[in-house]
């Protein structure tokens, strides 16, 4: 009898260890799945300034329109209307008449800055409704019309909330927590000159 209860304890630790490396891969599962995401959204919204800017009338190189950098295109700020913490089955699933209809190619560079940012609102709201994403530019010419000359730095960040597990203090990237004090987020930036 003693001989079971020693094997049942001995197995009972066993598993313990294997629960709590289950527990630990979930959040790295989880983890990898926002991170992964983060990286293809800031590839498609890259491959959209590429693809919608045009040669600078005062630079050697490509600008987008100005409105790429308004922050109210982004992450549904423009839209109203919508209760509740998933804003992707109430922006997304239907297209909002507030928005330009760009597929036919009918459209100005405005109205196709306000297309790109809807969609790649959406394509991030569609796994992880908490995840954000900004486009800013570093403008290397501050006297020309463009918010962004040609050869500036168009910095894209997809960041997102993140959690400490196992009373274990995390590193926090400064580019993810611009706000001392602030949720602590995880981010993917990337750096596109045009």
């Amino acid at each position: 009898m003693i001989e079971v209860l020693v094997t049942l304890f001995i197995l009972s630790i066993g598993l313990l260890g294997v629960a709590s490396l289950q527990f630990v891969g979930s959040f790295s599962n989880a983890d990898a799945l926002n991170r992964s995401q983060a990286v293809t959204v800031t590839q498609q919204l890259a491959e959209r300034l590429r693809a919608n800017a045009v040669l600078s009338s005062t630079g050697n190189g490509l600008v987008v329109h100005n409105d790429y950098f308004d922050d109210d295109l982004y992450n549904f700020a423009n839209l109203s209307g919508c209760t509740g913490a998933n804003p992707y089955p109430c922006y997304c699933l239907a297209h909002p008449a507030d928005i330009p209809d760009c597929h036919g190619g009918d459209c100005n560079q405005a109205e196709f800055a306000a297309l790109d940012a809807y969609e790649v609102s959406c394509s991030l709201a569609s796994s992880n409704p908490a995840a954000t994403v900004s486009l800013t530019c570093t403008d290397n010419d501050g006297l020309d019309a463009d918010a962004c000359s040609s050869g500036s730095r168009h910095r894209i960040i997809v960041s997102w909330p993140t959690e400490s597990w196992q009373n274990i203090d995390r590193q926090l990237n400064a580019a993810c927590n611009p706000v001392a004090g602030a949720e602590p987020r995880d981010c993917v930036v990337l750096d596109v000159t045009l």
